[in-house]
């Protein structure tokens, strides 16, 4: 059971990705929807409303792409869940059960959100090394002189 709607996790999973692979060149959403099988358009489409909210920069051109707009400590995982719900209430609207149910789930969600808000990307970044994920063939080294 996810409790997280599919934006959102889209969301985290996007920016956690971008937040491990970005350090040489930015990501482009064409390889981010190759790396996990998704649909460019509906993937585009979160990444413009990330941009537009200031959590992640685009940058055009052809070895453009995706990078963190901030440092990693400075995103949480509530804004980033915000976001991503923001737009897709924008894209679809909301049905009268979803209305509805605002003030019965206000208390939990605030709890979620509150959790959420302790949580940055930099530490979810870490959980993901921890168990593998991200690592890849072309994940260049984080070195410094």
């Amino acid at each position: 059971m996810t409790l997280l709607p599919r934006a959102a996790r889209l969301a985290l999973m996007a920016t956690l990705d971008i937040a491990l692979h970005a350090r040489a060149r930015p990501v482009s959403s064409r390889q981010l929807a190759a790396r996990y099988d998704l649909p460019p358009r509906r993937l585009e489409s979160l990444l413009q409303a990330l941009v537009r909210a200031g959590v992640l920069r685009s940058l055009r051109g052809p070895l453009g792409g995706y990078e963190l707009a901030r440092e990693r400590r400075r995103l949480t995982l509530a804004e980033i869940t915000q976001v991503a719900l923001r737009a897709e209430a924008e894209e679809e609207g909301r049905d009268a059960v979803e209305k509805r149910l605002d003030g019965v789930l206000e208390e939990i969600e605030a709890e979620l959100y509150a959790r959420l808000e302790r949580i940055s990307l930099d530490d979810l970044a870490a959980r993901a090394a921890r168990i593998g994920y991200g690592a890849t063939e072309d994940a260049g080294g984080d070195f410094a002189i």
